[in-house]
């Protein structure tokens, strides 16, 4: 279905050099083998040279001036959430490749017609989720694919960040509705993502958001309760205000023949692995830990390295387009829950 790039490097442009473009652009050449930087993109004048000039790329200032003159593959959208169904639809008219920071839209609709709009141009879509490949997940991932848990009982997040007020005011889309996204949809994105990937699909959701401390829009602190269709329960517990730094990004999983957490300030520490069956990985928990101050983590260029992969045509993608909605989905089902005071059941429309 999808034209293979093979016999050269693929040629990838970053829209948006801002936070989050420095581990874009490491992944990239780290992958420099068969990725090629060729353009960027940013609407900051100042800013946009200064990367120009050390990365020695092709700049544009406009988007749509980059796609109709770029020959790049795919482009990498380091924008702003409310900005990637327009860049990604106009990427798509152009035949180009689209890979997405998270989340791929701040409204369930806008997330259909990305997918419909890479859908009939042929092109792929990229939702990016790196903690997917840190190493303590896989680890975790392999735990419950060969079901050492037995029947999961109950699951809890914590995502117990901080987030200034000078952080909010450094750009006037952060903080809003239409282009950032609260504590849930934003920061926390990628943990909601875990909740379906790890566990299984999702029937019910229960939330309650407040904006406690900060001069924004959208919330900074927010509780969600989960019901999976397999009837295991769960919570998750989310705050922008932890005094006086980022404390933990945690997930607990209690389960009939096993229980699990991963802590530290990003799931980078497993702090208990307890099965009662035993298997030969035990031995590498210690070793799957890691010390990060970054939240980030470090999954960005094993995430890149399965894009390569995927338009080389020799694999299947870690997660498109539809795998994007499913946290997206989750995400959304939160804030009406929030906002109307009722459970909310999935999925969100047939």
């Amino acid at each position: 279905m999808y034209p293979s790039i093979k016999g050269r490097k693929i040629r990838i442009a970053v829209i948006g050099c801002g936070r989050i473009s420095h581990n874009h652009f490491a992944a990239i050449e780290r992958l420099s083998d068969d990725l090629e930087l060729v353009a960027i993109c940013d609407q900051d004048e100042a800013r946009l040279d200064e990367h120009a000039e050390r990365l020695g790329v092709a700049k544009y200032k406009f988007y749509g001036t980059l796609l109709a003159e770029s020959n790049c593959d795919i482009v990498s959208l380091c924008t702003p959430s409310g900005l990637h169904p327009y860049e990604t639809i106009l990427a798509s008219k152009f035949g180009k490749h689209v890979m997405t920071e998270k989340p791929m839209a701040t409204r369930w609709k806008d997330g259909l017609a990305m997918v419909k709009a890479c859908d009939d141009a042929r092109v792929r879509l990229f939702v990016i989720k790196q903690n997917r490949r840190n190493s303590t997940i896989q680890l975790l991932k392999r735990a419950i694919d060969e079901k050492r848990f037995g029947r999961i009982h109950m699951v809890h997040m914590n995502v117990f960040w901080t987030r200034p007020q000078q952080y909010y005011d450094s750009a006037e889309w952060r903080g809003t509705w239409e282009m950032d996204g609260g504590a849930f949809m934003n920061q926390a994105s990628h943990y909601v993502d875990l909740l379906d990937w790890l566990i299984g699909p999702i029937a019910d959701v229960q939330a309650m958001t407040g904006t406690l401390a900060r001069d924004i829009e959208v919330e900074d602190t927010g509780v969600m309760n989960v019901r999976w269709r397999s009837g295991a329960l769960g919570s998750m517990a989310v705050t922008m205000l932890t005094y006086p730094k980022n404390l933990e990004g945690s997930l607990t999983i209690i389960g009939e023949k096993g229980t699990v957490r991963v802590g530290g300030v990003a799931v980078n520490e497993i702090e208990l692995w307890d099965f009662a069956e035993p298997r030969d990985y035990d031995e590498q928990v210690k070793a799957a830990n890691y010390q990060t101050t970054s939240v980030y983590g470090f999954g960005h260029p094993q995430y890149f390295k399965n894009v390569v992969d995927v338009l080389r045509g020799e694999a299947q993608p870690d997660t498109d387009g539809r795998e994007g909605l499913k946290s997206l989905e989750v995400l959304i089902a939160s804030y009406i829950s929030a906002r109307d005071g009722r459970t909310v059941s999935l999925p969100l429309e047939y």
